[in-house]
């Protein structure tokens, strides 16, 4: 019979699903071309082996993120980390330009999420899962405080990150930008924001949806092009991240499909 140590090990939702633990786990992962969505250190801890790896991860513009030895042993509940756990993404990310070919393949605008610091694997997950049923292209998330594509992430997609591009960038403002000279349309999502039934969507689309706590930030609200809110009737004065992205991405899709409201 296993140990009660042992059994937690194994049906653990994360253990041995995208969580490598150690320094020679996370080294091999880092030769092979693994994906890795982001690298956790204990923090202080400044040996060589260690360096060397943070130095490699670096190349590869893999996420570094400085952590107390607690917080490690949650992540690969319990096992040997040697100062470093490594949480492996569960599908390879994708190019900007592969959001684009997928709306040119469809012969349609581009219609993307942007998610601005989402941290909830649960309401990353829902987004991309809506996203993909809703006809959009992509979504793209910040490099930086934001969750990734973890094994959480996937299992709440449902499997749609297998289907649709998702992106990682290093600066949204800039990404904004970008998009903007391509002829896409920012609409960020916002309590302050023009009513999103009277809210034209038609063409190349981009919609921004805020943080859990925080919403969008003041920088991505200036630089998009209009902001779009959804009523609120009751006490509480916002809506889950994932239930917004779902209300507005059918109104695009709604829209796009040329669907107009009953006459009674």
């Amino acid at each position: 019979m296993d140990r009660p140590s042992e059994k937690r090990e194994k049906n653990s939702p994360a253990y041995g699903q995208d969580i490598i633990a150690g320094r020679n786990a996370v080294s091999e992962a880092l030769k092979s071309g693994r994906t890795i969505d982001s690298l956790y250190v204990q923090r202080g801890d400044k040996g060589g082996g260690l360096l060397s790896l943070i130095a490699r991860a670096k190349e590869q513009g893999i996420p570094i993120k400085e952590a107390d030895p607690r917080k490690l042993e949650h992540l690969c509940n319990g096992a040997v980390h040697q100062g470093v756990v490594a949480v492996a993404a569960v599908k390879e990310f994708s190019d900007l330009e592969d959001i684009f070919a997928l709306a040119a393949r469809r012969n349609e605008p581009p219609f993307l999420l942007i998610c601005d610091e989402l941290e909830d694997p649960h309401n990353l997950g829902a987004v991309i899962r809506t996203a993909e049923c809703a006809g959009a292209h992509g979504v793209v998330i910040p490099k930086r405080r934001s969750v990734g594509l973890t094994y959480a992430v996937g299992k709440a997609s449902a499997g749609a990150v297998e289907y649709l591009p998702v992106v990682r960038v290093q600066n949204l403002a800039s990404l904004l930008e970008d998009l903007k000279r391509r002829g896409v349309w920012i609409y960020a999502a916002d309590m302050d924001g023009s009513p999103w039934c009277e809210t034209d969507f038609s063409g190349p689309v981009a919609l921004v949806i805020g943080s859990e706590g925080r919403g969008v930030s003041r920088l991505i609200k200036e630089k998009s092009d209009f902001v779009v809110s959804l009523p609120i009737k009751g006490h509480i004065n916002s809506l889950n991240a994932s239930v917004a992205a779902g209300v507005l991405c059918y109104e695009v899709c709604r829209q796009r499909a040329g669907l107009t409201a009953v006459n009674r």
